[in-house]
């Protein structure tokens, strides 16, 4: 009886202690009143601030992990995170939807849309996704093979899925929807394989399609879909609609309840090269513009192009934010866009008017915006493409589709910059300055883009390549604060009224900082990128910080120098905190990997020369330049002889369509893949001989 009373005595005050845990929890830290994050960017304005402020400057340095869930594949993540009525929603790679207990981290439903690995050679930037929809009980999510798909938000059941493009043309889908009213609208990606870009609505209730609006005119000889186009065409030179044109609306869009209109940002043009796709120069538009629609509709209302006769993949297809500034003592309704091309745009977004433009990151290419025209003041050599002159920003932009933030209260917007050169190199190849769909083709030699074959080639690429978190004054056009967050940029951004800016980073941490100075005061150990962007939501009192974090995109196959031998873990991962969380991550995996000894080069040296320029045009875009791969892709140099014996089934009869590696026999012949492959022997003996030299070095 005395052990039975005595356990029943500490039962009941194990109960009471327990019970004013979160009296004592409220306490330290008052309750948060309970907040959804259901639009992409949180507000119509796409802002990504938010409100809450339980998580302050004081008590961040408190913040633990709540829960993490572990994602079904291993390959880039870049959505931003919707929190409606419990629920988080986050879509993955290969546009894979999970619905998960936003306070547990429990799974309550997962979609596969089953995408045919195959589609992998249609896109540019690996299979991402960025995020999902939500409107009257349903999420919306477009498929990396094109289809826009309505699920019920409840149990992930297919309410409706509509094909948005031609599946035979290289498109793809990567960006997340945008509820305008009734409608769901969904743009596409694939200007760097030869498409016409365009964006669509459709009924959100039905999929009917509502309107299309295309971006670039197509053959005059068939007529115009819109007004706008003929008028358009007027800025085109050439056959440039058989090359595609581009001008794909792949990122950023934004709809404004209050004016009713919908603003897409357009991409750039097929090919990159002007030369090429618009021999006589012209303005080609709607290339790299803002334009205004009606969203009943489609119908046109205003553009602004923010770089006239794109060249250089000077995309305006970054995120794009709405508020409303008080500019030269007036107040305006604004829209803000720091685009690739380096300026930052402020404009009236009602009209389209220019109000002000200053570059916020070093550049070559132009000198200023003639305010008088809105038009860049290019420089001199800011088309000289002979492999030497150095085009900074380089295609990957001064800023990319990492979302920015704009705090109210600070007054700033918060921007991922990148200072990244590049020296481009004329196509000379005949297949190169043809049209054609379904291949890479630029107009541009990818040859120029070969990296030095030294030892230390990561710490010479870290001088060259910087990145900071710019904290930028819209108003006055001038950097408040930067920091510095590692080699090739940071990941999205999230504000908060704690004073705190969120953003993670390239080499695998999520940061805290000061939203007044830019003082670091957080920082946890992600083991894996974090590109995408955080959002903060509440739940009973309690604020969390949720983000997708998982190595991949478009620079850790394509831009592989930049990533080679960092060895950052492939995770793909949900990663939710909040005071005091105390959950934790298990060990990052070995990263190790031994290298066989690779068979001897057969090829002469000329043939070896040639399978290096056939590996730039054609393999490099996924196994990274000079075979430096950022690891989201084999590194080929560490082929075993399994592969080498089915070198050209792979290459030619394409076995392994399902994972995503297609037949090139369109492109190669059995002499150009075995060039490839003695190439790939004579980087693979290279590399091993200097691992062999420093294994002699240690012992």
């Amino acid at each position: 009886m005395r052990i039975s009373l005595r356990h029943t005595s500490i039962a009941i005050l194990l109960a009471a202690f327990g019970s004013s845990l979160p009296l004592l929890a409220a306490e330290k830290w008052p309750p948060a009143p309970d907040t959804e994050w259901r639009l992409h960017g949180n507000d119509w304005g796409e802002q990504r601030h938010s409100t809450l402020q339980q998580v302050d400057t004081d008590n961040v340095d408190q913040l633990g992990l709540a829960w993490s869930f572990n994602m079904y594949t291993r390959r880039g993540i870049e959505a931003t995170p919707l929190m409606v009525d419990g629920t988080l929603y986050v879509s993955g790679s290969w546009s894979m939807v999970y619905a998960l207990d936003a306070k547990s981290g429990e799974l309550k439903w997962f979609y596969n849309p089953e995408v045919d690995r195959a589609f992998l050679a249609k896109g540019c930037c690996d299979a991402v996704n960025r995020g999902v929809a939500y409107a009257d009980g349903m999420v919306f999510v477009g498929t990396y093979d094109g289809r826009l798909v309505a699920l019920n938000a409840k149990d992930g059941a297919v309410i409706w899925d509509v094909q948005t493009t031609d599946r035979e043309q290289p498109y793809t889908i990567t960006g997340a929807p945008r509820i305008a009213g009734d409608k769901v609208v969904i743009g596409n990606g694939g200007a760097e394989l030869g498409v016409r870009g365009y964006v669509s609505a459709y009924d959100i209730k039905t999929g009917k399609m509502a309107w299309r609006f295309y971006t670039v005119p197509g053959n005059p000889a068939d007529g115009f879909e819109r007004p706008e186009l003929e008028m358009a065409a007027k800025t085109w030179t050439g056959e440039w609609w058989k090359w595609g044109g581009g001008g794909t609306v792949w990122d950023s869009m934004v709809y404004d309840p209050e004016l009713d209109l919908l603003y897409i940002g357009v991409g750039n043009g097929s090919p990159w090269n002007q030369s090429l796709r618009s021999p006589g120069g012209g303005d080609n538009l709607f290339l790299t513009s803002i334009v205004a629609l009606r969203p009943d509709t489609g119908e046109y209302v205003w553009h602004y192009q923010t770089t006239p006769g794109e060249t250089w993949d000077y995309t305006a297809t970054q995120h794009m934010i709405l508020a409303d500034l008080e500019v030269d003592g007036k107040l305006r309704k604004v829209l803000m866009q720091a685009p690739k091309n380096g300026f930052f745009y402020v404009l009236d977004r009602s009209s389209g008017e220019l109000l002000s433009a200053e570059a916020y990151s070093a550049m070559t290419w132009a000198s200023g915006v003639d305010m008088k025209t809105g038009r860049p003041v290019e420089t001199p050599n800011a088309r000289v493409f002979d492999g030497k002159n150095v085009s900074l920003p380089s295609n990957a932009g001064a800023h990319n589709w990492h979302p920015m933030s704009f705090h109210p209260g600070t007054g700033l917007v918060y921007i991922p910059q990148l200072t990244i050169p590049i020296r481009f190199l004329q196509a000379t190849n005949e297949r190169d300055r043809q049209p054609g769909q379904g291949y890479w083709n630029t107009g541009f030699d990818r040859m120029g883009n070969v990296v030095e074959d030294i030892p230390n080639l990561e710490e010479v690429l870290a001088q060259v390549y910087t990145s900071q978190l710019l904290a930028w004054d819209p108003l006055t056009q001038s950097a408040r604060w930067s920091t510095d967050v590692g080699l090739l940029g940071g990941g999205g951004v999230l504000s908060t009224a704690g004073n705190l800016v969120f953003s993670g980073n390239a080499t695998g941490q999520l940061n805290a900082y000061n939203a007044s100075t830019g003082e670091e005061l957080w920082s946890f150990d992600a083991q894996t990128m974090v590109m995408a962007a955080p959002v903060s939501y509440a739940i009973d009192g309690v604020q969390y910080v949720a983000v997708a974090a998982g190595f991949g995109g478009g620079a850790a196959a394509e831009a592989g120098p930049l990533f080679h031998g960092r060895k950052i873990p492939n995770l793909s991962r949900v990663l939710v905190f909040k005071l005091g969380g105390e959950a934790t991550l298990p060990p990052v995996p070995d990263q190790e990997r031994a290298m066989p000894k690779p068979e001897p080069v057969t090829a002469s040296a000329d043939a070896v020369t040639q399978g290096q320029v056939l590996y730039q045009r054609h393999c490099s875009y996924c196994h990274g330049d000079s075979m430096r791969t950022g690891g989201l892709t084999p590194d080929l140099r560490y082929s075993g002889k399994a592969v080498h014996d089915i070198w050209q089934d792979i290459l030619l009869e394409g076995v392994l369509s399902a994972r995503g590696m297609i037949s090139f026999a369109p492109y190669l012949d059995e002499k150009q893949s075995e060039a490839i492959r003695q190439y790939v022997l004579t980087e693979a003996n290279k590399l091993y001989q200097r691992q062999q030299a420093a294994a002699s070095a240690r012992q």
